[in-house]
């Protein structure tokens, strides 16, 4: 399905930083308004984890792109499949997210994900989420949200999930992890992160999960 042929089905466009809590509030979007979701990162790090079954490197683009262009991936409700596994909880893990930031700069790998993610624009609308949704993937979105919040808090979430998912986790270490992920994110040549021109700004720093989802919902039925 191209862009073009559904551009009347209405896209919610949420890009941001790692851990800044967008996922979360697309999804909530998605639930309050019955529309579809899309979690892009969970397409990278599925990549990541098959690449990283097989003993491909993040570095090595010729051997990415077959991987990321074979992906036999099924979403069912919240969980995710590989091959019929259910990965779920191993794509969520930091070791993922790092291998995601890491395949994610090729624009090989970037290119061969492109139609799949914009096959989830499906009636009645779409919520994604992702670090370049309103720049490259739905740059027609009708409401375009660039979500972020401060490294410190974002790292703190991320920490308090971790040892609610009983992983152990440093602080320090994650929010290290973080900084280095949004400056490879910001800097990669292809699709880098940003905010793009029109995109609602939405500091979550000091919000709660609710306020952020009212505030989104707010922008869409304005525009």
């Amino acid at each position: 399905m191209t862009q073009n042929s559904n551009t009347l089905i209405p896209v919610i466009a949420i890009d941001g930083p790692t851990a800044s809590g967008k996922g979360t509030v697309a999804q909530l979007v998605a639930e309050r308004l019955g529309y579809h979701y899309l979690d892009s990162g969970a397409l990278y790090r599925l990549v990541g984890l098959a690449s990283s079954k097989v003993g491909v490197s993040t570095a090595s683009e010729p051997d990415l792109i077959p991987i990321a262009e074979n992906l036999n991936v099924n979403f069912q409700g919240d969980r995710v499949f590989l091959a019929g596994e259910d990965v779920t909880d191993q794509i969520r893990q930091e070791e993922m997210g790092k291998r995601a930031s890491e395949v994610a700069v090729h624009t090989g790998v970037r290119n061969a994900l492109v139609s799949r993610q914009r096959a989830f624009r499906q009636k009645p609308g779409l919520v994604a989420d992702g670090r370049d949704m309103a720049s490259v993937i739905f740059t027609d979105a009708a409401t375009k949200v660039f979500l972020t919040a401060s490294a410190e808090a974002r790292a703190d979430r991320r920490y308090k999930q971790l040892i609610a998912k009983g992983f152990s986790a440093n602080i320090q270490v994650l929010l290290q992890d973080l900084r280095e992920r949004d400056a490879r994110d910001a800097n990669r040549s292809n699709s880098p992160l940003k905010a793009v021109e029109g995109a609602h700004h939405l500091d979550t720093t000091s919000m709660t999960i609710e306020e952020a989802v009212n505030q989104v919902l707010k922008w869409h039925q304005a525009s």
